[in-house]
């Protein structure tokens, strides 16, 4: 993926979110042909020429000091993770490296033995491509007990192709704009792996939806989220998922329920319906 074409597309769809009243530009009630601020408008909020900022989101200038970032970063009023992305971005526009295929990911001994402290709490680790690394017998019960136990799926493409996973969720949309928000910070850390942007690649060209969403440009790296997830086996569930990052890049991806509540009375009746066999599959 070209690291300094995602910089522009990011830098365009952040301005043409931005509202002239949420930064206090004067329109004075005129026609405006372009939806959020335009370039010199957003140049001047930074502090930087105008012919410069268009150059960045043309992808024509890979040189953007870290004052220049800090500047963009404060008038597109980003955050601590989309600021984080834009360094990456404008880092991997730097570099000049010739693809090639990176090297099987693999679980450290620190993550294994993290994995099996945790029992039979759901647990599935997610390469920087989302692919399945490893999930004991609950995580795999949860996420995907209708696949084999020793398969090793992408979950980004599970969301979009496959019908039980899209399914397991009753807001389909948020969990899918999660994953492709993980998916698009992925790809600002690693602009030259090929095998990222074959997956981004394939996802385009099948999912029309996954195409709207990666426009966005969203980003998330970690944190947690509560979904409710519709089991085909013991029914609703309201289900924190937390993402633990290693610092191999990897997500350990950790499922809890509420103490006491009627969800967490469900996870236990299928974690218990289901464990069996080695408590962790790679």
């Amino acid at each position: 993926m070209d690291a300094q074409r995602q910089l522009g597309e990011f830098l365009q769809t952040r301005r043409s979110q931005l509202r002239p009243e949420d930064v206090g530009v004067a329109t004075y009630g005129g026609r405006r042909r372009v939806p959020g601020l335009r370039r010199e408008e957003l140049a001047l909020l930074a502090g930087v020429s105008a012919s410069y900022y268009s150059r960045l989101e043309q992808g024509q200038a890979a040189n953007a000091s870290p004052e220049v970032l800090d500047a963009l970063a404060r008038a597109l009023r980003l955050n601590e993770t989309e600021r984080l992305h834009l360094d990456e971005l404008a880092t991997g526009s730097r570099r000049r490296t010739r693809a090639k295929r990176p090297a099987p990911e693999k679980l450290s001994e620190a993550t294994r033995q993290l994995v099996a402290a945790l029992g039979d709490v759901p647990v599935v680790v997610l390469g920087r491509r989302s692919d399945v690394l490893a999930w004991n017998p609950a995580g795999h019960s949860l996420f995907a007990g209708h696949l084999a136990a020793d398969s090793k799926p992408n979950l980004a493409w599970l969301m979009f192709f496959d019908t039980h996973t899209r399914a397991l969720y009753a807001d389909w949309p948020a969990k899918a704009r999660a994953v492709v928000a993980t998916l698009r910070m992925a790809s600002g850390r690693h602009p030259d792996d090929p095998l990222l942007a074959a997956l981004v690649g394939e996802l385009s060209v099948k999912s029309p939806e996954f195409v709207a969403m990666w426009a966005d440009h969203r980003v998330k790296a970690g944190g947690d989220a509560v979904y409710e997830m519709l089991h085909p086996l013991v029914g609703p569930m309201r289900v924190t998922q937390q993402a633990l990052w290693t610092e191999g890049g990897q997500a350990v991806v950790v499922a809890t329920t509420e103490a006491g509540s009627p969800s967490q009375a469900a996870m236990t009746l299928l974690v218990h319906s289901r464990v069996t066999g080695p408590r962790l599959t790679v």
